[in-house]
């Protein structure tokens, strides 16, 4: 049961860290690749929030749930 809350916590803080990206290049505050598709486009603030809400919640979870 500890690696599987290892696992979880990793996974979820590895999700918080590229949902954080996402947002950033969504609001093109990251525009590393200069050519990524991603700088300055909208959708991927939402998308990268969402990504890491599960991550935190994924993270939070983990160590609530496997007791």
């Amino acid at each position: 049961m500890i690696a599987l809350r290892r696992i979880l916590t990793v996974v979820g803080v590895i999700a918080v860290a590229i949902g954080l990206l996402w947002m950033a290049q969504g609001a093109g505050l990251f525009p590393y690749p200069s050519s990524s598709f991603m700088i300055n486009q909208t959708p991927w603030i939402l998308w990268g929030g969402l990504l890491a809400v599960f991550g935190l919640a994924l993270t939070w979870g983990s160590g609530r749930l496997i007791r």
